[in-house]
């Protein structure tokens, strides 16, 4: 480990960047690359180009500004460098991908993305640009792997605006966050990425299609809840209201079932906000709390299903989801 200061700190930056500068194409990239990062690393001060350039010794800011500005850069490489390194530091079975999002508060206009949009950094509504982030964890040691601006649908429906700052063709459409997610999970686990549990909050967990996208990716997951989210048994099968029309009579050994439609003799089909009171009694037994003393194992429902309870004196109760075995 190099401490801060020391004379080993400079090399041990070069060697943690030598594979990122290898990949970043034209010679000029490489020279301002490492000048910029040591701005940014440097002394408490504002990050903004011009007084970034005057701490660094230069003349002007107009070089860093078209290092920083240039619409040919492909992060693409460095990316993968960097699930590379974040595997080889952090990877394995017994690491978790963390999927959340982080908000950048903006007071103008002009940046891409920016919106008033909820401002998790704030707690509340606020002009402010949003970012989709994917960190791999292992123990106490985080290392971010992914990094996506979200586009609100103030920017993704204006195609002008979006080709006046610069956004590629292929982003120039409206996408939720949680596709977003699913799709840097994708590049994560192409880059060679390896973790056994993904996990994530109510913002993400809420969607059903998110939950359904990461146990189609054959992936182990545990995500945030809504208090209010409905829990049914396996066998129960959800019977949408039909058009209105004239019901025919019941056949022979049919009989007529808690919601609007109808249930033939046999089958479990049960209007969603109709649940017979048996089932609701099943369903709350797959509701599991969670183990609130240290060193007590903490079961997973078998399907998916939320509990509730502390996990520490100083955390708030929360209700969760998961889709991992159920432990024995």
């Amino acid at each position: 480990m190099v401490e801060p200061g020391s004379s080993g700190i400079e090399a041990a930056l070069e060697a943690w960047l030598a594979p990122f500068l290898d990949v970043v194409g034209r010679k000029t990239r490489r020279h301002w690359a490492p000048l910029y990062l040591h701005g940014l690393l440097g002394p408490d001060g504002r990050k903004s180009l011009q007084p970034l350039a005057g701490r660094l010794g230069l003349g002007g800011h107009d070089q860093l500004q078209h290092f920083i500005a240039s619409p040919a850069w492909d992060d693409a490489p460095l990316r993968e460098v960097l699930a590379g390194k974040a595997d080889a530091l952090v990877g394995g079975s017994g690491a978790v991908l963390v999927i959340d999002d982080t908000a950048l508060p903006k007071k103008g206009k002009r940046s891409v993305g920016v919106a008033r949009q909820y401002c998790g950094v704030l707690g509340k509504q606020a002009n402010c640009q949003v970012l989709v982030s994917l960190t791999l964890a292992q123990g106490e040691v985080p290392m971010p792997v992914g990094l996506r601006l979200f586009l609100p649908d103030a920017w993704a429906s204006d195609p002008d605006r979006c080709a006046g700052v610069g956004v590629p063709d292929e982003h120039r459409r409206v996408l939720a966050k949680t596709e977003i997610a699913l799709a840097e999970v994708d590049r994560v686990i192409a880059a060679g990425v390896r973790f056994g549990r993904v996990l994530a909050d109510a913002g993400y967990g809420v969607s059903a299609a998110f939950r359904q996208g990461l146990s189609a990716r054959h992936l182990t997951w545990a995500v945030g809840v809504l208090k209010t989210q409905n829990v049914y048994p396996p066998a129960v099968e959800l019977l949408w209201p039909a058009a209105r029309r004239r019901a025919a009579a019941p056949a022979s050994g049919a009989e007529r079932g808690p919601g609007r439609g109808r249930s033939h003799a046999g089958e479990r089909r049960l209007a969603p906000d109709q649940l017979a009171r048996g089932d609701q009694r099943t369903a709350r037994g797959r509701v599991r709390r969670l183990a609130g003393a240290a060193g007590r194992r903490c079961p997973a429902a078998q399907r998916p299903a939320p509990a509730r309870g502390r996990l520490g004196a100083q955390l708030p109760t929360g209700w969760w989801a998961s889709a991992a075995p159920r432990a024995r």
